[in-house]
């Protein structure tokens, strides 16, 4: 065990621990097992390497600009740097997650997340360079790897980096699940079936007409997303505790934010009032309600899915994949998981959003203490969406099946199709058909073989998918 010491004491470390005693007490303190996003932790990496890769290119203008000068700052060697800069790289792929030891769920505004990121950045480096961990008059948590930086701009920068890069996987998620819709409503286009109000039979449709709904749904939701990294790229970096970049080098408050855009490839920008960027976190309230229709689009399609694939339904017209065996005790028993999941999915997000809203709400002056859970809340959500609708392409509509012919001749038995006849019979005699189709189970074309209300041809053209499926009718119609 290693000894490290703070203002309230010390505390025994473990020797090949790379975490140190800011890390174990906020573990002792925060007694839960909620996970910690490994996304926002690898941006903390990144948002690290953009403020160390900065304070080279501050050390170097000073040097060249004030050559004979006795500048007054205690200056890191380069060669540390360079260490501390491969090491964030690496934070940045996932390595030493396992020596982050901070739950989700904490206090302290992130100052927990951050140093327990520091003191693995100098543990780290410091083994790089042949020392022993907790050598920190060589490389210190705070004063070297936290170099003119504070807790309140690199998390919730490093944050708005993880939101962004999972943004772009979202929107892929959902366009290739909007794709693979929209060839099913291309190729089912012209394949009647039932509509439905209140789950009551209403009026003809087609799959196609179905399909497309989903489509258009799923394309406001990537067109909603795809906007996203313009709401959300506008970063507080620079602006140390409260955005006023109190004991920062103006150069770093001008660069930093440039290196961190060319490092991630994002479209992210310093705040013009840091202020406003540190205390305020609507964005991911805006965002996050993005999020929330995506979810509630991808709800209704898998209710409406699971509805129309259930053993409730009689003649079933539609058969989604069977996925895995749906029960221990049930023989040969098929659940609809993929709709469950994504329903459950939705409803996650929903109690993310009310969280993710009302802890925005709770920032106090200067500052929201809230943001890790706020953050973490925001992280999962895009996962599980990411997750949701992969799964539904992958899972559900790749492997869909449909008989057309059952649900046409559902349609033809269906007092439904009688709403088609309205302009040539009116209500009251279209309503008779209706009644009679009701009462002796027979499709339209034989009740109005009994009834003569119309001719057999002319009923047989009137109720040709081309017919039903067009918008409205014209005088033209009803003369032909």
């Amino acid at each position: 065990m290693r000894i490290e010491t703070d203002f309230l004491g010390k505390i025994e470390i473990p020797d090949n621990a790379f975490y140190g005693i800011h890390s174990l007490r906020a573990k002792e303190n925060f007694l839960n097992d909620s996970n910690f996003p490994i996304e926002w932790y690898k941006a903390v990496g990144i948002t690290k390497k953009a403020f160390y890769e900065t304070y080279l290119q501050f050390k170097k203008s000073v040097k060249t600009k004030f050559p004979n000068k006795n500048i007054p700052l205690k200056w890191i060697e380069n060669s540390v740097i360079e260490v501390l800069i491969e090491t964030s790289q690496e934070i940045s792929e996932g390595k030493y997650f396992e020596h982050f030891i901070i739950p989700a769920v904490q206090g302290g505004a992130g100052t927990s997340i951050n140093l327990n990121i520091n003191e693995i950045i100098a543990n780290v480096s410091l083994q790089k360079m042949g020392k022993h961990l907790g050598e920190y008059e060589i490389i210190d948590p705070i004063e070297t790897a936290n170099i003119f930086q504070s807790t309140n701009d690199v998390i919730p920068t490093s944050l708005t980096v993880a939101a962004m890069f999972l943004l772009i996987n979202l929107e892929k998620s959902i366009n290739e699940l909007r794709f693979r819709i929209e060839e099913l409503e291309n190729q089912y286009r012209n394949f009647l079936r039932i509509g439905y109000t209140q789950m009551q039979e209403a009026v003809p449709s087609s799959y196609g007409k179905l399909f497309s709904t989903y489509n258009e749904a799923l394309s406001r939701d990537w067109w909603r997303v795809s906007k996203c990294l313009e709401r959300i790229k506008v970063v507080n970096l620079g602006g140390s505790a409260i955005g006023t970049s109190t004991s920062v080098p103006r150069f770093i408050v001008m660069e930093v934010t440039q290196n961190l855009q060319k490092i991630t490839n994002l479209p992210v920008t310093r705040s013009e009032n840091l202020v406003d960027a540190t205390c305020n976190l609507d964005k991911f309230v805006e965002v996050h309600s993005i999020l929330k229709s995506n979810a509630v689009n991808l709800e209704k399609i898998s209710s409406d899915m699971r509805l129309l694939a259930s053993d409730l339904v009689n003649q079933k017209e539609i058969f989604i994949p069977q996925r895995q065996v749906g029960s221990s005790i049930m023989p040969a028993k098929i659940n609809p998981v993929i709709s469950e999941f994504a329903i459950s999915v939705a409803h996650k997000v929903y109690s993310n959003d009310v969280l993710i809203s009302s802890l925005s709400g709770q920032g106090c002056l200067e500052l929201n203490a809230y943001l890790p859970v706020l953050g973490s809340a925001l992280i999962e959500s895009l996962k599980l969406l990411i997750a949701a609708n992969t799964s539904l392409k992958k899972n559900l509509f790749d492997g869909i099946t449909i008989f057309s012919q059952t649900a046409a001749e559902k349609l033809y038995k269906s007092a439904a199709i009688t709403t088609i006849l309205l302009p040539y019979l009116g209500y009251h005699l279209s309503s008779e058909i209706a009644k009679e189709m009701k009462n002796e189970h027979l499709n339209i074309f034989e009740v109005n073989e009994k009834l003569h209300f119309l001719e057999s041809e002319k009923l047989k053209k009137i109720l040709e998918p081309s017919n039903i499926l067009k918008m409205g009718f014209s005088i033209n119609d009803i003369l032909e």
